[in-house]
């Protein structure tokens, strides 16, 4: 989409083409040369190399640190230091003008050529330099080093040059004419292709493409293209031995170097009307992009026929130049033949938080935006000082931070108040917000203070967790209104009470916990633990259940934030978001139940899940909806009834609709199992049950949950359960009597020396009642009766 890209630096430089180049790999600054400028991304000049001459050639070092420059009235090679922000020279020894430098992209070698074919190796690491004399016979015009060191140099005697990082020639061949634009790439010669960049490839004479494979240096191969494309401007190697090319007369090209279908033409699209200046690539987006006449245009390239975006520059008038993307895909740069230099943020970090029905995230390199769609707020664009690498939020506040600091603004109905920034103890991890506190992540601690009130209660301001002689090292952490919990790498839960900062709970897991999920009211907690498995935690009773279905992949939990259905939630990994119910009140006790899985769209990042809607945060800086399959009863009444998922008035409603018999009986089921009596006779009674009505009727208003369970497994015909759950309640002879009921004789006599040692127990004599149990060879007998002797403590 156009609107994706959004215009964040424009300089310019009247009169005259220009040259530039992206840090490598960080992409925080790009030099621009004249005399050479360095601005950081968003502009701001960070530096000036004097130069005593024009600039001929400047490149990074491939960890983006060292920018080496040299100009045409000198033999120094100045080096700026990107962490110091200082400027150095080496003296490269060379007396006639250098032409070309070129960093390595597997280690500090730098080389160096001149107009007069002579080259210097130097090794940024050691100092040592490798002067080459007579590397060629005239001007070094290109070259490139392969992931192995080995380094291709092409001349205007019309030769290139393959030599080791000792500057020893290992490969040399002739081409017609000027080579340019030599690149190390894979050619897919044949299905056993060679291991590292083997084959050199060389525009010649903007005309055609040279193929030189080093295992191979007598059978080159020359590719002729159609004249009407023009002459070769530029072209890049991508994916699995393919070359995009871009011509003069506006044409996108694509070929293939595999064997069998090297020389035809993949793709083929004319992009600009009267001219291309240059085409791009990024592997990181999978994305090409060219130029030409006065727009961009952008495609996928898995799907190169669909056009991803165009970006019309109306005032450029005289024509773009030079494009080229930064390492992580996140900003492209275009150069015009005016002089000027545009750069279009292309992607940007999915950073997003979301408290209730509030979410902020990242629109901007410089701009977070806060909405409530739910509630109808209006959204709010929060200007902040540095590019985040967390966003939190809170009922009234956004927290934004980079490393060990964050900026803290209030959300009022006057619009947004910057607060304060403040410095931790180590790099932020991540940060929770509620009404009042903000809790910081880092280094295994939590901090938690207060956002608003300094001076007010001083000894209220901040507290440091795990405190006084614990040595836990937390991992994560979660914040309601009330409650602030942490998890830790040796499988402690902790639940703080925010309002006394006194700890209400702890929870020992067997292994390590990754991450931890509270629901708003933070009575139920879900967390992932080191072996990638999923639980269901009650924090008031350490009672907790393993989630079903949970895949290893999964990378975060949302609990649903519609107030009518709080028992649901969902885990999500890259590709998916699955469904759960937690039941907290069915016949076989508290309950997670798998539903169903939702596919999600590429690169979407869940934030919020209302009423069975995800909210998505996207690359573009905005968000999109996503509605969940689990929930499709909402809109489509012809559904399948899951009934035990849903709001009991919507399934209700549903089953009203649909109108046959097992839509009634599921949900009759449904209740049954979630102990709803009274609104399993209203089912059962639309459904004309006649004597599931009339046993329902008959057990209403039984107060011991035992009880009452145990007769509703028996009606739904789970004799076993039933059995159990009546021994556990205070009537367990209607175990006996169910069992006679049946006829089930073999169960009963078991069942009666059961009852009996049980009742022994109960009725207070307990040495013989422990004799009998002890006697007996049922190891399930033995438990029942210490649990009761527990309990009778």
């Amino acid at each position: 989409m156009i609107s994706s890209l959004s215009l964040s630096l424009s300089l310019s430089w009247l009169g005259s083409c220009l040259q530039y180049k992206w840090q490598k790999t960080l992409g925080n600054y790009i030099a621009v040369a004249g005399s050479v400028k360095i601005f950081d991304r968003h502009g701001q000049r960070k530096n000036e190399l004097n130069l005593p001459g024009r600039c001929v050639g400047m490149d990074w070092d491939k960890d983006g640190d060292i920018l080496a420059v040299i100009s045409d009235k000198s033999s120094s090679v100045y080096l700026w230091d990107a962490n110091v922000n200082k400027t150095s020279q080496i003296d490269s020894g060379m007396r006639d003008q250098m032409s070309f430098i070129l960093w390595s992209k597997a280690g500090p070698l730098l080389a160096v050529g001149t107009n007069k074919g002579n080259l210097l190796i130097y090794n940024q690491q050691t100092s040592r330099k490798i002067p080459v004399l007579g590397k060629h016979t005239k001007r070094i015009t290109c070259g490139c080093w392969s992931s192995q060191n080995l380094l291709a140099l092409g001349s205007e005697d019309c030769s290139v040059t393959i030599s080791n990082q000792e500057g020893d020639t290992v490969r040399q061949t002739s081409v017609r004419s000027d080579p340019a634009d030599v690149q190390f790439s894979v050619m897919k010669t044949d299905e056993r292709s060679s291991p590292g960049e083997s084959t050199v490839s060389v525009a010649v004479g903007k005309k055609t493409l040279f193929l030189f494979n080093l295992n191979d240096p007598d059978n080159p191969i020359e590719l002729a293209f159609q004249q009407r494309y023009g002459h070769i401007i530029s072209y890049r190697w991508y994916g699995d031995g393919y070359i995009l090319i871009g011509f003069s007369q506006g044409y996108f090209v694509v070929i293939s170097t595999h064997i069998r279908e090297i020389g035809q033409e993949l793709f083929q699209a004319h992009n600009h009307k009267d001219s291309l200046t240059s085409v791009a690539i990024s592997s990181a987006l999978n994305k090409a992009a060219s130029c030409g006449d006065n727009s961009i245009k952008i495609h996928d390239l898995s799907e190169l026929k669909e056009m991803d975006a165009i970006v019309n520059l109306e005032d450029e008038t005289q024509g773009l130049d030079q494009l080229s993307w930064t390492d992580d895909g996140q900003l492209l740069a275009v150069s015009t033949q005016r002089g000027a230099l545009h750069v279009f943020l292309t992607r940007l970090p999915i950073l997003g938080h979301s408290c209730g029905t509030r979410l902020a995230y990242l629109t901007s390199l410089l701009e977070v935006t806060v909405s409530n769609r739910v509630e109808g707020e209006a959204p709010v664009a929060v200007a902040v000082e540095v590019e985040p690498n967390f966003i939190a939020v809170g009922p009234y506040h956004v927290a934004v931070g980079m490393n060990n600091r964050a900026w803290f603004y209030a959300l009022g109905d006057s619009g947004v108040e910057r607060l304060k920034d403040m410095e931790y103890l180590g790099t932020i991890a991540t940060m929770c917000l509620n009404s009042e506190y903000a809790a910081a992540l880092f280094e295994g601690k939590v901090q938690l203070h207060m956002m608003e009130g300094e001076g007010q209660h001083e000894q209220r301001q901040t507290r440091l967790f795990p405190d006084g002689d614990r040595k836990e090292h937390i991992v994560s952490h979660a914040l309601t209104n009330d409650f602030l919990f942490y998890g830790t790498d040796s499988g402690v839960i902790v639940c703080i009470l925010v309002e006394d900062w006194q700890m209400l709970n702890e929870y020992r897991h067997p292994v390590g916990i990754k991450k931890v999920f509270p629901d708003p009211n933070g009575t139920r907690l879900a967390f992932i633990d080191d072996k990638s498995d999923g639980f269901l935690l009650s924090p008031v009773n350490d009672s907790h259940v393993e989630i079903p279905s949970f895949s290893p992949t999964i990378t975060g939990v949302l609990w649903e934030t519609w107030p009518s259905d709080k028992g649901v939630f969902v885990s999500f990994d890259d590709d998916k978001v699955y469904t759960y119910a937690m039941h907290k009140n069915t016949i076989y006790g508290p309950r997670v139940v798998f539903v169903g899985s939702t596919k999600l769209p590429f690169s979407h990042k869940p934030l919020l899940l209302y009423n069975g809607e995800l909210t998505c945060q996207t690359q573009s800086g905005k968000t999109s909806s996503v509605a969940l399959s689990t929930h499709t009863f909402l809109t489509h009444t012809h559904s399948p009834v899951h009934t035990h998922t849903h709001l009991r008035s919507s399934a209700w409603e549903l089953c009203k609709v649909l109108g046959g018999p097992a839509g009634w009986a599921e949900m009759g089921r449904s209740c049954l199992i979630h102990m709803e009596v009274e609104l399993a006779v209203r089912v059962f009674r639309m459904s004309g049950n006649v004597g599931m009505v009339m046993s329902l009727q008959g057990i209403k208003g039984i107060e011991d949950r035992s009880l009452l369970a145990g007769h509703l497994a028996m009606f739904l015909n789970d004799y076993n359960l039933a059995q159990d759950l009546y021994l556990e309640s205070s009537c367990p002879n209607t175990a006996l009597e169910m069992r006679r009921d049946l006829q089930h004789w073999d169960n009963t006599h078991t069942h009666t020396h059961t009852h009996t040692h049980i009742m022994s127990i109960r009725m207070g004599d307990i040495r013989r009642g422990a004799a009998q149990a002890i006697s007996h060879p049922s190891r399930g007998l033995k438990k029942d009766c210490g649990v009761i002797l527990e309990n009778m403590k």
